[in-house]
């Protein structure tokens, strides 16, 4: 069932973006996530890697992250039991990457330097917005697009007002741009760069290779190869690739790893994000 006025494969494709970050947003689901980005472990052992949880909070994640299919649960014997990730959570941890490369570049700076995990919740915070996905791909697709007009593609079984707060806060975010009252609505540059990250997280959706980012019909380059398949399944999750390249561009280095994101975690309670209310710029 349709949720936008768009096409069903592009209002497909947002839901499914949708979906997925909304399996890695939940507090301390990342942290978590990059705890097993080694060999699989046992539950006093993730307990370690993550001490700042509370007795009884670790579990419910770690069921809720099997669920989506991200970690899986082996048991050797009824005394040994392991989680891991499957490759589909092997996966999706490759976009991780981008969003840093993405939150150093446009979230505002702060008086200390931020761990990479830090960048990445506090952009996926921004990322979570409700209705954020579908109005961001809008004026992707179409550069500038009124609020009655946006209201039409975004909610139109809702009273068009209603697309009002979901954009300001967009503004406030520093995703979108107006040039006041009445005025046509645009991404910025942060909005507008966040191409690579939509990309990716649209390819993983797919089942895709992540390399097929580039081809994406709305955050894609004109000038990549198309891709000769739908770009949107009708399955919710499909298989990841048993090699999902990492998606980086062609001379693009990322200057950090796994350990780089979460080695400060594993002996003192994190910082918490940056609360909601506006990107760090």
């Amino acid at each position: 069932m349709a949720i936008t006025g768009l096409p069903p494969d592009t209002d497909a494709d947002i839901a499914r973006v949708t979906e997925a970050l909304a399996m890695i947003t939940p507090r301390w689901n990342v942290r978590i996530m990059l705890a097993l980005s080694g060999p699989p472990l046992r539950y006093s052992e993730i307990a370690g890697k993550v001490s700042w949880l509370q007795n009884g909070q670790l579990h419910p994640k770690l069921q809720s992250l099997c669920d989506a299919g991200l970690l899986q649960r082996t048991e050797h014997t009824p005394r040994h039991v392991t989680y891991g990730h499957t490759d589909r959570g092997a996966a999706l941890l490759q976009v991780l990457p981008l969003i840093v490369t993405w939150a150093e570049e446009h979230l505002e700076k702060t008086d200390r330097p931020l761990p990479a995990i830090e960048q990445i919740e506090d952009s996926l915070t921004l990322l979570t917005r409700r209705h954020a996905a579908a109005i961001l791909w809008v004026l992707k697709s179409r550069e500038e697009v009124s609020g009655r007009a946006l209201a039409r593609i975004v909610m139109p079984s809702s009273d068009w007002t209603n697309i009002y707060p979901p954009l300001r806060q967009l503004v406030a975010d520093g995703l979108v741009d107006t040039d006041g009252i009445g005025q046509p609505y645009r991404l910025s540059a942060a909005g507008d760069g966040l191409a690579p990250v939509f990309g990716a997280l649209s390819a993983w959706s797919a089942g895709h290779p992540l390399a097929q980012a580039d081809r994406h019909p709305v955050w894609g380059h004109a000038n990549a190869e198309p891709t000769p398949q739908r770009w949107v399944s009708n399955q919710s999750r499909l298989p990841a690739p048993a090699t999902a390249p990492a998606p980086v561009r062609a001379g693009q280095t990322t200057a950090w790893q796994n350990r780089d994101l979460f080695s400060h975690a594993a002996t003192a309670r994190p910082m918490a994000a940056l609360p909601a209310g506006g990107p760090r710029r």
